[in-house]
């Protein structure tokens, strides 16, 4: 499932279409948003690098890492990051996101960063500047994309600390520019949702094609809180469900859900095993009633003979129309409605028998009741 969201991102988007968008939300009880961010980013880096991706490029702003830690996660990851410059751009709005240090150093190296980072990072002194920080990302997937059709991937390690210094609807419009923006391939993005407001989350998702939300998997309720040891709670600390909301092209939704498990080397996806079905299976609250048939009793609801149903035993369909009486019939092999037409002596006909409630009931007439009215 995480590799259909690396798919996507790595196809990008037709002409005339918005950039897929992939909003990635942890919290404080999975807080691992963070390394599923990492998973696909080494794995776009990965296709941009074995020229599988749309996007010949990949400009990433970070907010809550260095951009020397990037450097080194592509490092363990195997990418080759001598040759970085050309495919890779950093957007550094972690080191000086206010410009602070730069107005105080006197115009000294704000960054201090060896030679191969400063090679692909570009410093950022003014983050609450949406329109700025838009201009800057542009100028940066030009720089080594160059002119033509060719496009570039943006990525942005934690929205929510672009909260910090900017409105929801400023950072919403930057967003939607790079959606609609015909040089950019796809975009990416990471966010703490037990820090936002709904209206906030909802805002992100809306603006997004994949939505995945990480959860933890919290111990049964059933279980007692003096029976679960600290090797339980260690090794369900580092696992969790990865849920996936993806919109298709043709309007539909697919939804599909994952485990993860984060190791020393990473996040590992697998699918959900059936060892946790059967511990859910086992939840189920004892019960005196079954809450599913069993082979039996669905035969035997099968073979229920409902009331005015067409049982289909060859015989003519008997509909009791209300012309003749069942009992008139009983010995007659003529169905009771038949589309046959003959002599008809009035004896089969029904008739109306109407008794007024009071005297000053008038009877019925054919007259308009309506004759004095001007229409």
């Amino acid at each position: 499932m995480a590799e259909s969201i690396c798919r996507a991102l790595r196809d990008g988007a037709l002409q005339g279409e918005l950039a897929p968008a992939l909003t990635i939300k942890d919290n404080i009880n999975s807080p691992f948003g963070f390394h599923a961010f990492s998973h696909v980013l080494t794995q776009l880096s990965s296709n941009i690098l074995a020229g599988k991706s749309q996007s010949r490029g990949l400009v990433l702003l970070s907010f809550s890492r260095s951009p020397a830690y990037y450097v080194q996660l592509l490092k363990k990851r195997g990418l080759d990051v001598g040759s970085s410059a050309k495919w890779i751009q950093i957007l550094d709005c972690y080191t000086d996101p206010l410009g602070w240090k730069q107005r105080f150093m006197e115009g000294e190296n704000v960054s201090n960063v060896d030679q191969e980072v400063s090679n692909l990072s570009h410093l950022c002194t003014n983050v609450g500047d949406m329109d700025k920080l838009f201009s800057s990302i542009i100028a940066l997937g030009k720089g080594f994309v160059g002119e033509g059709t060719v496009r570039f991937c943006v990525a942005v390690d934690s929205v929510t600390n672009m909260l910090r210094h900017s409105s929801i609807s400023a950072l919403a419009g930057l967003l939607s520019s790079l959606r609609s923006n015909d040089s950019v391939s796809s975009t990416l993005w990471l966010v703490h949702e037990d820090l936002h407001e709904e209206k906030v989350i909802a805002a992100f998702e809306y603006m997004s094609s994949i939505v995945a939300t990480l959860e933890a998997l919290t111990p049964s309720p059933y279980v007692s809180r003096s029976n679960m040891d600290n090797s339980y709670l260690e090794h369900r600390s580092t696992k969790g469900r990865f849920h996936v909301r993806m919109k298709r092209r043709n309007g539909r939704v697919r939804v599909i859900s994952e485990d993860f498990n984060v190791e020393q080397s990473g996040i590992k996806f697998t699918s959900i095993s059936s060892e946790d079905a059967v511990i859910n299976q086992s939840l189920i609250p004892k019960v005196q009633f079954n809450l599913q048939l069993s082979e039996k009793e669905r035969n035997d609801r099968a073979r229920v003979v409902l009331p005015f149903e067409h049982q289909g035993t060859g015989k003519p369909i008997q509909i009791y129309d209300g012309r003749r009486s069942f009992s008139e019939s009983k010995d007659d092999n003529t169905p009771l409605m038949t589309n046959e037409k003959g002599n008809d002596d009035g004896s089969g006909k029904g008739e109306i028998v109407y008794f007024r409630d009071s005297d000053d009931e008038m009877p019925d007439s054919d007259e308009d009741p309506d004759d004095d009215l001007d229409i």
